[in-house]
């Protein structure tokens, strides 16, 4: 099986550029995230690739197989291009059985009646729902009506798999088992998927790799872990995991580390800028990161406790100081009053 490959992408809607020469691969048996806020590019993205959208510039291929091409005036109906799509509205036939839904494409390519009852037998057992075969979807829970949906993009089996947040109408809890469900599916049967998400926990567990996008452009890709330690902008850093911002004034850049003056006090963290001193600077530090101290030390603030907040497994504090707040984590609460927060320099980026 080649790689999905998509190249320079560009898509207008009237005046709106909403993809700016995205390019991305698909290997197979990887799975890829398309992570980004509303209005980023990521739907119309996988839109694109499975021919629901016409872009105006590049082009989108497997191995020898080209389904679209700008340059070269190709474009292969949605249809013709064997994608597996998921929808995230599911788009379940309600008058027809779990069987039925799933084998409705086959019926419409004119696939053997015989071919058609093996490979949705075969595809419902993967997912865990041959039992069901004869329900109806108003008699599933919406975790089995999405593994329906699912099962309807596999039983062709396609070289790409195509899910546009099909997790988004679960509730909290069940959103966080089909996420266990998905990825295990998807590593089971060694499947090759793009994954559309506006939820970064979701994409780093579900995927083998993230592309993130701000306004149509790629701002940084690669594994989860990546994204998450090693983030490259300040968009990446605040867009991924549960933050804390500061805000200050860059004093000094050596050795790649960067100290900036926030209430009068030298907070130093890792480089990710080469502004001179002087300039404006934000320092992000991840909500796990930050440490609650009993006295006055190095990257050290003293700011008052607010609120403790408890969340069953610890407890979540809310520290205040004139314009800045400080949320951190801990195994017990503290007294109300005043404390000393510290931002660890190896866990503190300076943009």
């Amino acid at each position: 099986m080649a790689d999905l490959l998509v190249k320079d992408l560009k898509l207008r809607l009237g005046d709106n550029e909403i993809l700016k020469s995205v390019s991305l691969s698909v290997t197979p048996g990887q799975v890829v995230a398309l992570l980004g806020p509303s209005g980023s590019g990521k739907t119309t993205l996988l839109r694109a690739i499975a021919g629901l959208e016409v872009p105006h510039g590049g082009s989108i291929s497997i191995g020898e197989s080209v389904f679209f091409d700008a340059a070269r005036g190709i474009e292969l109906p949605a249809e013709q291009r064997g994608l597996g799509l998921v929808f995230q509205s599911y788009a379940l036939w309600p008058h027809r059985t779990v069987f039925d839904n799933v084998a409705y494409g086959l019926k419409l390519r004119k696939t053997p009646a015989a071919e058609i009852k093996t490979r949705v037998e075969k595809t419902l057992a993967q997912i865990g729902l041959g039992h069901l075969a004869a329900r109806y979807p108003h008699q599933l829970s919406g975790g089995q009506q999405q593994r329906v949906a699912i099962a309807r993009a596999l039983v062709y089996e396609p070289p790409v798999l195509l899910l546009d947040e099909p997790l988004s109408n679960l509730d909290a809890k069940l959103r966080e088992e089909a996420r266990a469900w998905l990825r295990t599916l998807i590593v089971t049967l060694g499947l090759s998927a793009i994954h559309v998400t506006h939820d970064q926990v979701e994409a780093m567990a579900i995927a083998d790799r993230i592309i993130l996008l701000d306004a149509g452009v790629v701002t940084q890709e690669g594994a989860p872990t990546a994204l998450y330690n090693e983030p490259g902008t300040l968009f990446t850093a605040e867009f991924m995991g549960s933050n804390n911002r500061l805000d200050g004034k860059l004093v000094e850049i050596s050795g790649g580390r960067a100290s900036m003056e926030v209430f009068g006090e030298r907070i130093t963290g890792m480089a990710r800028t080469k502004a001179a001193a002087g300039s404006n600077a934000t320092g992000i530090i991840r909500i796990e990161r930050v440490r609650c101290a009993s006295s006055a030390g190095p990257n050290r603030l003293k700011m008052e406790l607010k609120a403790p907040m408890y969340l069953g497994e610890r407890w979540e504090l809310v520290f205040a100081r004139e314009h800045l707040t400080v949320r951190a984590y801990a195994s017990s609460p503290l007294k109300p009053g005043e404390h000393y927060v510290e931002f660890p320099a190896e866990a503190l980026w300076v943009f």
